[in-house]
């Protein structure tokens, strides 16, 4: 039988440092199973989908994983931010009057929140282990924020938002399809803003981000 035969809870990341540095912070409990899905919300999506299909009714929590950008005012960029909702936040229309989102447009739901008791504790616990983290609304893009007036037009559409990622709300609507709840986790490498790969700090979100799973091991 092979490990993840057994695994009850399903991570998911986009690339494979992501997943190796969540895989390291696990230190092998056998309750998790990491995957690389692509990048992306459909890629997320589909590959949540994919295992959650294949696992026979094993899995009972996912979450989405890995790095993104930090909102100012929001999120230190040395922190980490626990989604309370996970928000498609390109997910819709523009107008003349602005942009729509699907709720506004009536064709569904752009946000799925996060189970409260376990996202209040996991803040919690990685508080007090010195991780400074913040929870709150982490927005889902198919593309990333690069300029400083799409990051406000963002932060003043969906209020407190504190970080953005591409692949959140692809994986928790794979888990609301199936009754599963979902959590989002995300080290911050970067200001959502102007694009200046300079100012990143991948390698230390990275470690920030094996640092975070191994407190998640205690908390799900």
């Amino acid at each position: 039988m092979s490990h993840y035969e057994e695994a009850s809870i399903l991570i998911v990341t986009a690339v494979a440092p992501e997943q190796e540095a969540i895989l390291r912070g696990l230190n092998g409990d056998d309750r998790f199973e990491v995957i690389a899905a692509g990048v992306g919300p459909a890629a997320a999506a589909a590959a949540t989908a994919r295992v959650l299909a294949s696992g026979g009714g094993r899995h009972r929590l996912v979450i989405s994983a890995g790095i993104g950008g930090g909102f100012d005012g929001q999120a230190d960029q040395a922190g980490l931010v626990v989604a309370d909702r996970m928000i498609a936040a390109d997910l819709g229309a523009e107008s003349p009057g602005g942009f729509l989102s699907v709720d506004e447009l009536g064709f569904g739901s752009s946000a799925i929140a996060a189970p409260e008791p376990i996202t209040r504790s996991l803040t919690e616990a990685l508080n007090r282990a010195g991780l400074q983290a913040v929870c709150g609304p982490i927005l889902t893009v198919s593309t990333a924020t690069g300029t400083a007036e799409t990051a406000a037009a963002r932060s003043a559409r969906i209020p407190l938002a504190a970080a953005e990622a591409m692949e959140g709300f692809g994986a928790a609507q794979a888990a609301a399809d199936v009754k599963l709840p979902v959590l989002e986790l995300r080290a911050i490498s970067n200001r959502v803003g102007l694009r200046d790969r300079e100012a990143w700090d991948i390698p230390g979100a990275l470690k920030r981000l094996e640092a975070a799973s191994s407190i998640l091991t205690e908390v799900v």
